[in-house]
């Protein structure tokens, strides 16, 4: 019998790419994969540790897992503080970090011996995937240099670590070829990529090719899907990606975290406090690019935000009229610099200013979604529910956190498949259309 594996994968985009290189791994040296606890002979769990929520929730799932199976691998962000982990759940069989490929594998090994004949034939040349067949996670890097006052992602994961452009490179070619049609750019700091080993240059295809952000863009604009930039802090260089949106090489998207609006807080979150600078660049990328997407995040109630700041947070999402906008109330991470800072905000007082944000950006939302009304979009096919509406996505919209664009027509489409849509109503969030 096959020896079967068990997992559990928690957090972020760039925590799924790590589950799939584990799965793939796993699968090639001939192990099998299960849905049930009951099947397992173990379980990993790929765990997330960003705030205290994602902690509760990964020391949850780990206890689930040790009270239905009982023989538990923990690795993933939570799992760079094994202390932590083992005080709550001693019994479990090994802790690595994220990222920490060898040491997950090498648990499994010791508790789960190989097969003597792997199933090398029954790996996919794309890998195991744990996205639909038509889109994929491309991640491009590890770690972060940033040393955000909120944060503790480089505590997880170190500092920046560019992966080699060719092999970048090669893992987009087999997802194209493997049916691909959309491919989302992810590290901590796509914008960064190459910085750590000074854009030195590898090799695709037989060319040069350097490791930098805006020649990756170009590489992969030429493989003919979709490419969607995530994660892209507003360096000098960014600029010189919005032409190359606006050409179509790559999706006119991009994932820029801001974090608020007062150079007060910014400074005291340790990142860029330009307000003013930001929102000329957003005007002219829009000129570059006049069908460009802006996403971004926000962080409402960090120590010592006053009225003032908060007003000027709302100033600043007013001039800046981004299209896709996350916000969350701050909270406390264990390790984060940020915990030592003055003047906490009370919760309430968070909660209010968190309603009073999404109001705002809601009426934002709402109107550039308006704009899209008339248009005909190229959207790509996610699902086909049972009355034969197509749930898809335009250029506007990433997996998990965009909008949607239902199309009411949709029962003759397929999933992964490109349609021309006419919008014909927008919501807060969402598009309505006929195909043309």
């Amino acid at each position: 019998m096959m020896p079967q594996v068990g997992f559990v994968s928690l957090g972020c985009p760039k925590a799924l790419s790590d589950s799939e290189h584990i799965l793939t791994r796993l699968r090639a040296e001939g192990y099998g994969i299960t849905g049930t606890y009951q099947d397992a002979d173990l379980v990993v769990v790929n765990t997330c540790g960003f705030i205290d929520a994602a902690v509760t929730e990964s020391l949850e799932a780990i206890g689930e897992a040790m009270a239905e199976n009982g023989r538990v691998i923990v690795t993933g962000c939570l799992g760079a503080d094994a202390d932590k982990v083992r005080a709550a759940h001693p019994g479990v069989l090994a802790v690595s970090g994220p990222h920490a490929f060898e040491a997950v594998m090498g648990a499994v090994h010791a508790h789960l011996p190989a097969p003597h004949d792997p199933y090398q034939s029954l790996v996919p040349p794309q890998g195991v995937r744990l996205t639909p067949r038509h889109y994929a996670y491309l991640k491009i890097s590890e770690g972060c240099n940033h040393r955000c006052s909120f944060c503790v992602i480089p505590h997880f994961r170190g500092d920046l670590v560019s992966r080699p452009v060719g092999e970048v490179m090669a893992e987009a070619e087999r997802l194209v070829e493997a049916g691909v049609r959309e491919l989302l750019v992810i590290s901590q700091d796509t914008s960064a990529y190459g910085v750590d080993v000074k854009y030195r240059t590898g090799f695709w295809g037989g060319r040069p090719l350097r490791t930098h952000v805006q020649n990756l863009a170009e590489a992969l604009g030429s493989l003919g899907v979709w490419v969607r930039l995530h994660y892209v802090y507003p360096y000098p260089h960014v600029d010189d990606l919005i032409p190359l949106m606006a050409e179509g090489r790559v999706l006119p998207y991009l994932d820029v975290p801001l974090q608020h609006g007062s150079t007060r807080v910014l400074k005291a979150m340790r990142r860029p406090a330009a307000t003013e600078r930001v929102l000329e660049r957003i005007h002219r990328w829009r000129e570059i690019c006049p069908d460009l997407t802006l996403r971004s995040t926000f962080i409402v109630g960090f120590p010592g935000e006053t009225e003032s700041d908060f007003q000027q947070l709302l100033d600043f999402i007013q001039e800046a009229q981004l299209d896709r906008v996350g916000c969350f109330t701050y909270s406390a991470v264990e390790g984060a610099p940020a915990n030592a800072l003055p003047d906490a905000v009370p919760e309430a007082v968070k909660e209010e200013r968190l309603a009073r944000f999404m109001e705002v950006q809601a009426e934002i939302s709402q109107a550039r979604l308006g704009r899209r009304v008339g248009q005909t979009l190229t959207v790509l096919v996610d699902e086909i529910d049972a009355e034969g509406t197509a749930i898809a996505r335009s250029a506007a919209d990433a997996p998990e956190v965009d909008g949607l664009v239902f199309v009411e027509d949709g029962a003759g489409l397929a999933v992964g498949e490109f349609a021309e849509v006419e919008v014909e109503a927008a919501s807060e969030h969402d598009l309505f259309g006929r195909r043309t």
